[in-house]
């Protein structure tokens, strides 16, 4: 089989070192993809969101599926774009269409949905500009910290957790009356705050089964400690140690299996991947979000786990035979950590020299914000590379990683030395 990634991160690189392990797979391909991919596959200079560009390279490469890896291709309705063209329609897209795909690019869609359904969440309203002065009054039924979220898609930046009701109420203005987030920020949802340990879990359906993927928590603060600013993810672990069967049992029973059937019912076709961002509330499982592709970078720290075919898998997700499948985890643990640029997630530069690739061993490098120049690797990117490791023990995997970050390294690299630190005594 030709198969086609759209995206260009760690997601996407790991995505392509496994389908390059299957025996099914005849060529690879990814677009726009990094100096990572180019390893294991062929790049190609597409932007994925560009559908016409998308169909061109899936025609002249006898592409016979698509997997799209980033929210925004689905969003857009990449996978409406292939079965309403005559060209395209038979060849089958890992990702949700468009009615689904808006479970992560509207909040209160995610939220109506959760309700409707019986997904365990917290309470919410969702307010606009024009109703401004009822969300400050809402606002003031609810207990600190307040939590609002830009409905619409703000790359992972568009969540404010609020200490106080007066700032609380200074920044929803700011979001509905000054376009803080932009176009994502024209409608925001007000939630109840959950106190608890935050983790995620995958599933893969094929819109009548699903496989529950191995759970992982990540690091979005970039200081040590959980502080400092949020960012798109500096390091993850799998699995989560208090994450045990029971817990994973009520995650299946509350969250999941409505979650597939309530789409089901009302009548969304979807196929591909629902990660779902969860609070542990005293061993209770709770619905942050809903994100309707893998996690980055979770996915670096998940797929390694998975030791069956993924193509396979991907191919019950086309067919809808993904319950006939083999579907086989390793009991190792899995840990990443993101080397980032400096001065992320506020400005950085790009296109300093990463050296040192050559001398890692026993450490897996996923490459997310690369581009090859010449002969050399260069950052792209505010999250540059993913360090993961499997071991016995997380303490064993962290060693390995952190031990080959020592030997890699671009001028200002930065990465928190911490990851796992609040696992460690669970």
């Amino acid at each position: 089989m030709n198969i086609l990634i759209l995206g260009s991160g760690g997601r996407e690189h790991a995505f392509a070192l496994k389908l390059s392990q299957s025996e099914k797979l005849s060529n690879l391909f990814v677009a726009p993809g990094n100096a990572g991919t180019a390893n294991c596959a062929t790049n190609l200079d597409i932007d994925p969101v560009d559908f016409a560009a998308v169909k061109a390279a899936v025609l002249e490469n006898k592409v016979d599926m698509v997997i799209v890896g980033p929210e925004a291709p689905l969003v857009a309705g990449v996978h409406d774009f292939f079965l309403q063209d005559a060209d395209l329609k038979s060849i089958p897209v890992v990702g949700p269409k468009k009615d689904g795909a808006e479970l992560e690019g509207s909040k209160e869609f995610s939220k109506k949905f959760m309700k409707r359904h019986a997904v365990p969440t917290a309470a919410y309203e969702a307010f606009t500009k024009a109703t401004l002065e009822q969300g400050k009054a809402f606002l003031e039924t609810l207990k600190a910290p307040y939590v609002l979220k830009a409905d619409g898609l703000a790359a992972g930046k568009g969540v404010l957790i609020l200490e106080t009701l007066e700032e609380a109420k200074e920044e929803l203005a700011d979001m509905l009356t000054n376009n803080k987030f932009g176009e994502a920020s024209s409608k925001v949802v007000i939630e109840e705050f959950l106190d608890g340990i935050e983790l995620s879990v995958f599933v893969l359906t094929d819109g009548k089964s699903y496989k529950v993927l191995p759970s992982a928590k990540d690091y979005k603060r970039i200081g040590e400690g959980d502080t400092g600013l949020n960012t798109g993810g500096m390091g993850a672990i799998s699995p989560v140690p208090f994450a045990d069967e029971d817990f994973l049992s009520k995650v299946e029973e509350r969250v999941v299996i409505p979650t597939v059937e309530g789409l089901q019912k009302d009548g969304i076709d979807y196929r591909g991947f629902i990660f779902i961002g969860l609070m542990n509330i005293d061993g209770n499982p709770f619905v942050i979000e809903y994100n309707v592709r893998m996690g980055d970078p979770e996915t670096e720290v998940v797929i390694p786990r998975i030791e069956s075919d993924l193509l396979d898998l991907f191919e019950g997700v086309a067919s809808q035979t993904l319950d006939q499948k083999s579907f086989e985890l390793t009991s190792k643990t899995a840990t990443t950590v993101m080397t980032v640029a400096g001065g992320y997630p506020e400005a950085y530069e790009k296109g300093k020299v990463i050296t040192g690739l050559d001398a890692v061993e026993g450490t897996t490098v996923f490459h997310a914000g690369t581009k090859i120049n010449g002969d050399k690797v260069e950052t792209n990117g505010g999250r540059v590379m993913a360090f993961t490791s499997l071991g016995d023990t997380m303490e064993e995997a962290l060693e390995k990683s952190y031990k080959n970050i020592a030997k890699v390294s671009f001028e200002d690299m930065n990465y928190r030395k911490d990851i796992g630190f609040d696992l460690k005594n669970l």
